[in-house]
């Protein structure tokens, strides 16, 4: 039977989640440990430093308590990976050698008409733009640009660099001339509507084009840099139906399969960053495009990478971006280092300056986050004075008394006793009280209302659960058995249809029911591929975590069918009392007493 997504089969989505158990799916992206019947980790959708990501083999189904989201393995593919639906599950039965029958292994994105028509367009616009550089008298100043910087006609067409002419319709005659819908353009963020009229003009003008690429190498965005004097210095593509900014990463395409090799990634701020790093042979660069890293970006690196080392500009501002970056690495567990550029140098200067060898040297004898944290706050301090000597001391100390290693604490302790010209015994005799007092912070649960440390929560709090309704909790209750049980779901079916109260719980109910009616055993995760529906998904999930025994009689599921069905009811006896009091206070008693009944005949009901 089709699913109706792309060409792809029940049969083949079924296959892909009895060969693709949660775990090992989950492991390579998450570290996990064992917790009863559960195994918890650290969320990588979101930031967190006590795992409130939970992963149920029974079930084969993973939930996140603090930022809710849920689903069977291939969802989880699709939000790690950025995935389609379609492309999730291909990418999956490859994995598992599980052949797709004649016809499924073709195109993989549900076809989506106004997207394939943005796409075609961003396409054969950065075919127009890097054509316009190469061979008109428009590109030539731009070339020459290039040309200053260093690159050379095979890094120009490596990564596809145009121009964009300072004209007003050039992209607008190309794009008419194609019988493209110029509003749709716009939409997709290619072209830019004249406030006075209704007529179009070119979004990018007199700046070289940077194509920017999905990982599938399809172009969805374009990043211009203005030839000469000017603001903004860059602008970027707004976010459009191809282009989401938090979950893109420039010369992913291109860098991906050598990531996946070294499982290491070059991390830069710039474009021309990324070009000179690749110039100068590292391979698996990639770039937050100038705006500053995101959750969805490094849950995107922790995919596929162990190790990241942070090329930010050398500069005050660099430095500072590369100290913001550290916890949110850090926290999803990889491995980071530092790459701090002399002179004040961003990565592309450097390279333009000193050349290939030496730039190379500066990636590869990047430092560790500790090494970073002391060299960044050493900026901060007059080290020829006594008083600067004893402030940067009591500022490195909480740095380095964090280190679990004793061997690591005493090579930082030495380099400062050292630098500082300060007695060792002295520094490391500070740095163990101050271990013991964080110890004793930690031991007497200074940390425990910071529940799940969620990014979300101001100051890391979260407030106390919220105690739910009697009816929502009732149908969440229901929801649970029938998940487990297809008996249990035929008597809901029976008794109480679609009647649920609350929208998600009725189309929840719905899709159990038509679910169970093609006779097939209950199981979650195969239920949850029959949704498509991020909504629902995570509503499933949250339901399915339930501690709910998964024995029922009728007796339980009478009770809580009473509890929906009650709800309407006692609305209408609330609406109608409020309408009584209203009527006895305009003095209309008749009106009052005939309510009243109407109120009793609802209550014995």
């Amino acid at each position: 039977m089709s699913t109706g997504l792309g060409n792809i089969s029940d049969e083949v989505i079924e296959a892909v989640l009895a060969q693709s158990d949660i775990v090992d799916t989950v492991s390579k992206y998450v570290h996990l440990t064992k917790q009863g019947k559960y195994m918890k980790g650290l969320c990588p959708f979101h930031s967190e430093k006590t795992p409130s990501f939970t992963v149920t083999p029974e079930r084969q189904i993973f939930y996140c308590y603090g930022c809710g989201k849920g689903g069977n393995a291939i969802k989880f593919r699709m939000e790690i990976e950025g995935f389609s639906f379609p492309e999730a599950v291909k990418t999956m039965a490859e994995e598992n050698d599980i052949a797709l029958p004649e016809g499924q292994g073709g195109p993989v994105i549900p076809r989506n008409p106004e997207k394939e028509r943005l796409y075609e367009a961003y396409e054969l616009t950065a075919k127009l733009y890097h054509f316009l550089l190469k061979n008109t008298e428009h590109g030539k100043e731009a070339m020459a640009y290039l040309r200053s910087r260093g690159m050379n006609d095979k890094i120009i067409d490596q990564f596809q660099i145009g121009f964009a002419p300072d004209r007003w319709d050039t992209l607008v005659q190309f794009l008419s001339k194609r019988t493209f819908d110029l509003k749709e353009m716009e939409k997709g963020g290619l072209l830019s509507a004249r406030h006075e009229s209704e007529d179009y003009l070119d979004k990018f003008r007199g700046r070289v084009m940077f194509p920017i690429h999905d990982r599938n190498g399809r172009v969805i965005a374009f990043a211009g840099r203005i030839l000469g004097e000017g603001q903004p210095k860059y602008l970027n593509s707004p976010e459009s139906l191809l282009f989401n900014k938090s979950r893109t990463l420039y010369n992913l395409n291109q860098a991906k399969t050598s990531i996946r090799k070294l499982r290491q990634i070059v991390l830069c701020e710039g474009y021309g960053d990324v070009i000179s790093t690749w110039e100068a042979g590292f391979h698996n660069v990639v770039a937050t495009m100038g705006t500053s890293l995101t959750e969805n970006q490094v849950a995107l690196m922790k995919s596929m990478a162990d190790e990241v080392v942070v090329t930010y500009d050398g500069d005050k501002a660099g430095l500072a971006a590369a100290m913001k970056v550290i916890p949110l690495l850090e926290n999803v567990g990889l491995r980071v280092r530092i790459s701090v550029m002399s002179d004040g140098l961003d990565p592309d200067d450097y390279f333009r300056k000193y050349g290939a060898d030496r730039f190379r040297h500066m990636v590869e004898s990047a430092v560790s986050t500790t090494k970073f944290k002391l060299i960044y706050l050493k900026k901060n301090h007059i080290l020829l004075e006594e008083e600067g000597k004893i402030s940067y001391a009591k500022e490195a100390l909480p740095i380095i008394a964090i280190l679990n290693s004793s061997t690591e604490r005493e090579v930082y302790l030495r380099e400062l006793s050292s630098e500082l010209n300060l007695s060792y015994e002295s520094l490391k005799q500070d740095c163990n009280l101050l271990r013991q007092s964080l110890q004793k912070k930690m031991d007497s649960g200074d940390n425990k209302e910071k529940r799940w440390n969620n990014g979300r929560h101001k100051k890391g709090q979260i407030s106390a659960p919220t105690l739910l309704p009697a009816y929502h909790a009732a149908e969440r209750r229901l929801l649970s058995l029938m998940l487990q049980d297809a008996e249990a779901a035929r008597y809901v079916g029976d008794n109480l249809g679609e009647a649920f109260n609350i929208n998600d719980h009725a189309a929840i109910a719905a899709y159990l029911y038509a679910y169970y009616a093609q006779d097939k055993p209950p199981d979650i995760s195969r239920f949850m591929s029959s949704l498509h529906d991020d909504r629902l998904e995570m509503a499933v999930s949250s339901i399915s975590m339930m501690d709910n025994p998964t024995d029922w009689n009728i007796q339980v599921l009478d009770d809580c069918i009473r509890e929906v069905l009650k709800y309407p009811k006692q609305k209408q006896i609330d609406q109608k009392k409020e309408e009584m009091m209203k009527a006895e206070r305009s003095g209309d008693f008749m009106r009052a007493a005939q309510i009243a009944s109407e109120i009793i005949a609802l209550e014995r009901q």
